[in-house]
């Protein structure tokens, strides 16, 4: 099992990266303050282990939204493309163990889980795009409702022709352009 600490060192320069994003997009959070959100990641440093492991794999991660009631921030993948590092995996654990052939690494499911994110829902992914043109070339896997997993489907969406699609393919599949854009809460 990783260590789910960073060090000193990292931790700095993973917040200063994060806060050169945040002050480069002002559009993703307008009316969000820096301050509050360092504050809400140095009390919760386990996070900054999952923020670490989206940015490694290419992610750029960022705030997008604050739920206000909970005072809770999200961050999502706000890469152009697909995370690079976490291409070519199929849906989940169950799609892995499917394939007789070609294994792809992982599953993102199993990543997912592992880091402590979540897989942005469709509604996600859509509210996504106000922020920029995301998957213009690549796409990303969604969480899939039960009904159409437990048939062996997943979704998955990309953004071509000035519009957001959403399409199926079996969670066995895995594309070098298909990764997932994840989701962590602060």
């Amino acid at each position: 099992m990783k260590n789910r600490m960073l060090s000193t060192d990292r931790t700095r320069e993973l917040l200063n990266l994060l806060k050169q994003r945040f002050e480069k997009n002002m559009n993703r959070h307008e009316d969000m303050e820096w301050q509050h959100v360092l504050n809400k990641l140095e009390a919760n440093p386990q996070k900054l282990w999952a923020l670490n492991e989206m940015e490694e794999t290419g992610g750029e991660p960022d705030v997008v939204d604050l739920d206000n009631k909970n005072g809770i921030y999200l961050f999502f993948d706000c890469a152009a493309e697909s995370p690079k590092g976490r291409r070519s995996v199929c849906y989940d654990a169950e799609a892995l163990a499917s394939r007789k052939e070609h294994k792809p690494k992982d599953s993102a499911i199993n990543l997912a889980n592992e880091w402590g994110v979540e897989l942005l829902t469709e509604t996600q992914y859509h509210y996504l795009q106000q922020f920029g043109k995301f998957d213009s070339k690549t796409s990303s896997w969604i969480k899939t409702p039960d009904d159409i997993r437990n048939l062996g489907g997943a979704l998955f969406c990309d953004y071509r022709y000035g519009k957001v699609f959403t399409y199926h393919n079996g969670a066995e599949s895995y594309y070098a352009a298909r990764a997932f854009r994840a989701c962590l809460r602060v």
